[in-house]
């Protein structure tokens, strides 16, 4: 598994990369791997107020259907609009195909770090 140290985490499998304080979201490589190929991603809209521990989307893979939990609150400025033509991009690159990015960003003190969340991967497997 890959844990890159530049990006914050989620207990439910969600990673979170600063970009001039916007967060920009997605699925761990743990996440991809647990759903096997994903074939679908359901996204919310631009201006949509997500919520920490909140469910935003889902993901649906060829095994199940799984809820997209935002690891941080605020609204959401931009989707990533691929996913809908490509969903299987958060299989190849799950850190290079981004989710969603938000503004107004609050309610980030539940995110690990990527000793932390390689700990809590290896408590769950």
């Amino acid at each position: 598994m890959n844990y890159p140290v530049d990006l914050k985490y989620s207990k439910s499998h969600e990673w979170v990369r600063y970009e001039d304080g916007v967060a920009v979201i997605g699925i761990s490589d743990y996440a991809q791997d647990a759903l096997g190929d994903v074939v679908f991603v359901n996204l919310p809209a631009v201006g949509d107020e997500v919520t920490a521990g909140e469910s935003f989307g889902d993901v649906e893979s060829v095994k199940a259907v799984s809820d997209l939990i935002s690891p941080v609150s605020g609204v959401v400025l931009e989707v990533n609009e691929e996913l809908e033509d490509s969903p299987e991009n958060l299989n190849g690159d799950p850190y290079g195909a981004w989710i969603i990015k938000v503004e107004q960003v609050t309610d980030e003190e539940e995110l690990l770090d990527a000793a932390a969340y390689e700990a809590h991967c290896a408590e769950e497997g």
